[in-house]
């Protein structure tokens, strides 16, 4: 017998960015304006944006959604989308995302 359960209803993402030189200012500051919208969408649970206490340059969301719809629909919305294919490609070095599901103890 197991001592957790896996969450298979909520998503965690964990989405780094890396700047390029000079420019982690800028990407917090884009990173930042999503936070507001973010945290009304319906559905989501949790919304943070951290930087990295080894790399000055290295930021990261962590997200939480009750499930993968509201997590797909916030990916769909128009300001994300935007972040990815403008904002972006001008102020990031390299990204890694990825979704999880929570383990409960």
């Amino acid at each position: 017998m197991s001592d957790y359960v896996i969450n298979n209803t909520q998503l965690v993402c964990v989405a780094q960015f890396v700047a390029q030189t000079g420019k982690r200012d800028a990407l917090v500051a884009a990173l930042a304006a999503l936070i507001p919208d973010t945290r009304k969408e319906l559905g989501c649970i949790r919304y943070e944006l951290n930087i990295s206490l080894d790399d000055d340059n290295k930021v990261a969301f962590v997200e939480k959604f009750v499930d993968r719809a509201a997590f797909d629909q916030h990916c769909e919305k128009e300001a994300i989308q935007y972040y990815f294919h403008k904002v972006m490609p001008e102020l990031v070095e390299s990204h890694h995302v990825e979704v999880f599901n929570q383990v409960i103890v």
